[in-house]
């Protein structure tokens, strides 16, 4: 019985519809986190009745044929790359993006990262870290008798030395775009990779035309609606029972089926 397999199928598509939900729920504190959401599609259809063929020759063709849909099947889970609320923090080593674009970081391996968790920190050298240590790009290293730090909306980093009347301009933090944001690949650790479908990098600094700002003392929070995710949850948990309530209907059909012949 058909009936059978297109409900499991439906089941498999709303646990993993929960799971989706279950880690935008857990991840609604994460600095700069995105949430994400559960693609479907149909899968085949069995064609039980052709349209436009005619029962006889030298008839009308029949107008509507009968499809029998397969199921259901996962085509994605796409990321929302949409802008978070800006908390403020009061810590000087905080950025948020108020816009587009993605601070460069150096992961593991010397491997060039994305992220827009501006949670910064500063290493043993002084050097400008993410609170992983991973190196921001480019370097930014603050000297030993720093007593203040400032970064204005454009990227520009200063830091006022002790003893020295004018701050000192240590650097300036760039900012990368992508053509298609979805198509990074989310690595952990709010870091994301380039992938073909990401596009290359391109490189720009905050308040150029396409990029955003930065906001000094701030966090972008995670874009997690817990409201939202609470009702998605409720409407996946009654797609899994309806899905179980047809398997079930399908196997006494087919147990009445039995019970007749014997």
């Amino acid at each position: 019985m058909k009936a059978l397999a297109i409900a499991a199928t439906g089941m498999s598509a709303q646990q993993l519809n929960v799971e989706v939900i279950a880690n935008n729920i857990a991840n609604m504190n994460t600095t700069a986190f995105k949430r994400a959401q559960a693609e479907f599609s149909d899968l085949l259809y069995q064609a039980e009745r052709l349209q436009g063929v005619p029962n006889r020759g030298g008839e009308d063709p029949v107008p509507e044929g009968a499809q029998l849909g397969l199921g259901v099947k996962t085509s994605g889970i796409r990321k929302l790359h949409v802008q978070g609320t800006l908390a403020n923090t009061g810590n000087q080593l905080d950025v948020a993006l108020n816009g587009r674009g993605w601070f460069e970081v150096t992961g593991p391996d010397d491997e060039t990262l994305y992220t827009r968790a501006g949670s910064f920190n500063k290493n043993a050298d002084g050097r400008l870290v993410t609170i992983d240590g991973y190196a921001v790009e480019p370097a930014i290293v603050f000297p030993e008798d720093t007593i203040s730090i400032v970064i204005n909306e454009s990227g520009q980093v200063y830091a006022q030395v002790d003893g020295e009347l004018d701050p000192q301009e240590l650097g300036q933090l760039t900012l990368a775009n992508f053509a298609n944001d979805v198509g990074l690949e989310a690595i952990g650790g709010n870091l994301f990779r380039e992938t073909s479908a990401s596009g290359v990098p391109v490189a720009g600094v905050a308040g150029d035309p396409g990029f955003g700002v930065i906001l000094q003392g701030y966090q972008e929070e995670s874009n997690v609606d817990p409201v939202k995710e609470i009702t998605a949850l409720i409407s996946a948990q009654r797609g899994y029972e309806m899905n179980s309530k047809v398997i079930k209907a399908a196997d006494e059909m087919a147990g009445t089926v039995t019970n007749g012949i014997r």
